[in-house]
């Protein structure tokens, strides 16, 4: 196992709370747009995660305001429009592999989202295990605005699962602003906070993860990305299999010893 103390990222900010990771985008004075480097870059540090013995939840939260505003419009669809097939092709399977590293990364992940989150910055949102945001959040899959078909970085797949398939449908052909309120209805918010609580509300709640049976959650995540291209008896087996696995570990010996003692249990995620 490897650990993330000392990282120093060049296009997001990066600091740990305990064993909590938390993440911002930079570029606050444009609302912390994508480029193509920091979508690797960003790749790199969810795959590394896997690996990452020190990081047990992560927090990607926002940064003066705003969630993220999405690819770059100099950045990124400028040289995109001037792009041969296989080029775009690299671009948009690295944008994907994001979200595949986000989804595989081992850890929950909270995005804190308040202000302009809209384009791939909804998909960094909706790709978060939970999603907390702020009244003045503004939430946008704007991808058909600018030409592009709506299935972009699995949000086809994954937005219906969150929503539901008629109000995913709407969002994805209009490409309109989905409201804070609308976002908590329909289920792709667990929470709104006010903005200027909202980050301490979200790290506050990693930690609360972070001190729980953090090896299970790892599980727990896999189980809940992995079951939905599975058939329910597929499932109860995989189930099976990874609840026995979870028997095997101290946690859950700790937490019966706990019990019996009438005490907290106290968690190491092994």
């Amino acid at each position: 196992m490897s650990t993330m103390a000392g990282l120093e990222p060049e296009h997001f900010t990066w600091r740990m709370e305990g064993s909590v990771a938390v993440i911002a985008l930079k570029g606050a004075d444009r609302k912390n747009p994508l480029t193509f480097e920091s979508y690797a870059e960003l790749r790199d540090t969810f795959r590394a995660l896997v690996y990452a013995d020190d990081v047990d939840a992560v927090v990607f939260t926002s940064n003066g305001g705003n969630f993220c505003s999405g690819g770059d419009v100099h950045d990124i669809i400028g040289p995109l429009v001037e792009m041969d097939m296989k080029g775009l092709l690299a671009f948009t399977r690295m944008t994907g592999d994001l979200v595949k590293a986000m989804l595989g990364c081992g850890k929950p992940i909270l995005s804190a989202v308040d202000g302009i989150c809209v384009g791939a910055g909804a998909i960094i949102a909706m790709s978060s295990d939970m999603r907390y945001g702020t009244p003045e959040a503004k939430t946008a899959f704007l991808f058909t605005r600018v030409g592009l078909a709506g299935c972009d970085m699995g949000a086809c797949a994954m937005l219906p699962r969150i929503i539901g398939q008629g109000r995913a449908a709407e969002l994805l052909f209009s490409g309109r602003t989905m409201s804070a309120e609308e976002g908590h209805a329909w289920g792709f918010f667990n929470r709104l906070i006010d903005a200027d609580k909202l980050e301490a509300e979200a790290i506050a709640f990693a930690q609360k993860l972070a001190a729980g049976p953090t090896f299970a959650h790892g599980i727990t995540k896999t189980q809940i990305n992995q079951e939905w291209s599975m058939g329910l008896e597929q499932a109860i087996e995989a189930e099976a299999q990874a609840q026995a696995i979870c028997m095997k570990t101290a946690d859950f010996e700790r937490a019966y010893r706990a019990f019996v003692a009438k005490e907290k249990p106290v968690f190491e995620g092994n």
